[in-house]
């Protein structure tokens, strides 16, 4: 009898933590959106693969898939902070349905030239690039449009780690389907279903029931509020050190994405298929990161994940680069998915607990331009070096770069910690009376 309620007690145990994992689903909103994202991200993921794929195969240039990543990259890059101060001033989920039918009808675009047989390098380059003019808008918008869909400010950091599940879930799934469509029947029809799949994340906006922001429209100039911007993320410790981390890792570390249909082809001997595996490999890793962070109760330890992150990716890609075994890739992928999503989603939930929601599209812009921004001089430099080098020294010099960045960041924590202490204080995420241990203990 006693172990049947002992029993009982454990599963009931199991499953509250279960609950606890997903609770950002409670919010109307954040679910429609997560259902909807669901659908388009597998397309989305589907087309990436097929892009790279189809450059690779139209001219068999590592130089040129660096070209193509940076072109699809720099106009974000350029233009974000010019978007975060434009996102603040307006309906951002209007902007949303804007920048998803836009992108919706560049992958039909796309698919078109290519079924007819008439698509050339410089067309996916311009396309790339309008692509990028609509990601410069709609990521800044995404993230600061985050905390309307799902209210309560507490449940934000599950929310991003949930999204961040459902982008790697796409990532595992998209990639391996798009090696069997581009098998069967070529990389047009990739580009077919991710333009048709933008349908599914449009309506789920347009089926919302949004609350005003509360946040009163600034009087100030455009300009004016880019320099408060810039003011705010160069001189806010936490911020700025967590961005310049990060924007390294995007400039020296994401860019293996770009050099994977080399591996693929050129180390491994495989084909459009072994690309999927590969590209599935590093979303297992990353999945898995994105579901232990969302079984996290707290935003604490999110600052120490980060420095442990930045060198398990670096390492990762180190040893990945020294692989010519496709099993010992894969494992290793996983590795290195894991290293940069626990990196990314750790980062994302920390500067959106510190930022002030007046700042919050500004701010996010930043990371846009340290997320997207930083990749298309990655990608051109992993490109440049992978033409000279070769693909798997590149990913050794980078990944030593990204183990490099996490040393930096480790020596410092302390002061980034100094800072935050008192505002997690004030939030109620730490209790003043443990002020003095953490104090020793540096466990923000």
């Amino acid at each position: 009898m006693v172990g049947r309620v002992t029993e009982e007690m454990a599963e009931e145990r199991a499953g509250s933590r279960f609950a606890h994992a997903w609770r950002a689903l409670r919010h109307r909103n954040f679910k429609l959106f997560v259902s909807g994202q669901s659908l388009s991200l597998i397309g989305t993921w589907m087309t990436r693969l097929a892009t790279s794929w189809l450059v690779y195969r139209l001219t068999g240039s590592a130089l040129l898939l660096g070209v193509v990543g940076f072109s699809g990259q720099i106009l974000t890059f350029l233009l974000a902070p010019f978007a975060g101060v434009w996102v603040e001033r307006m309906n951002r989920r209007k902007l949303l349905v804007w920048t998803q039918t836009l992108a919706g009808l560049q992958s039909l675009t796309l698919a078109v030239l290519t079924l007819l047989r008439i698509i050339h390098i410089s067309d996916i380059i311009v396309l790339a690039a309008l692509q990028g003019l609509i990601n410069a808008f709609d990521m800044p918008g995404r993230q600061a449009f985050l905390i309307q869909m799902v209210d309560d400010k507490q449940d934000l950091g599950n929310a991003i780690a949930i999204n961040s599940s459902i982008v790697n879930l796409a990532r595992l799934i998209g990639p391996a389907l798009a090696g069997l469509v581009i098998a069967w029947v070529g990389e047009g029809y990739c580009f077919l279903i991710d333009g048709i799949s933008y349908g599914a994340v449009i309506l789920s906006l347009l089926m919302m029931r949004v609350r005003p922001s509360g946040v009163v429209r600034p009087a100030t100039s455009m300009l004016v509020q880019m320099k408060e911007g810039w003011s705010y993320v160069s001189t806010f410790k936490p911020i700025r050190t967590i961005l310049l981390l990060f924007a390294l890792s995007s400039l020296m570390g994401m860019p293996f994405m770009v050099l994977l249909p080399v591996f693929a082809g050129g180390v491994l001997h495989g084909g459009a298929h072994t690309l999927g595996f590969l590209t599935g490999a590093s979303g297992v890793g990353a999945l898995v990161s994105a579901i232990s962070l969302a079984v996290r109760k707290s935003v604490r330890g999110l600052t120490t994940m980060i420095q442990i992150a930045s060198a398990m990716f670096g390492a990762g890609l180190i040893l990945f680069g020294l692989s010519h075994v496709l099993w010992l890739s894969l494992l290793l992928l996983t590795v290195v998915g894991f290293g940069m999503m626990q990196g990314m989603a750790a980062s994302n939930t920390v500067i959106q607990t510190l930022v002030p929601e007046d700042k919050r599209a500004r701010v996010m812009s930043y990371y846009t331009m340290a997320f997207v921004g930083m990749a298309p001089f990655g990608s051109l430099i992993a490109g440049a070096l992978a033409h000279h080098f070769g693909a798997p020294h590149t990913l050794i010099f980078t990944g030593s770069m990204c183990v490099l960045g996490s040393i930096w960041f480790t020596a410092q924590l302390p002061g980034v910690r100094k800072v935050m202490r008192p505002i997690y204080v004030e939030m109620g995420i730490l209790a003043g009376t443990e002020e003095a241990e953490l104090e020793n203990r540096a466990g923000v």
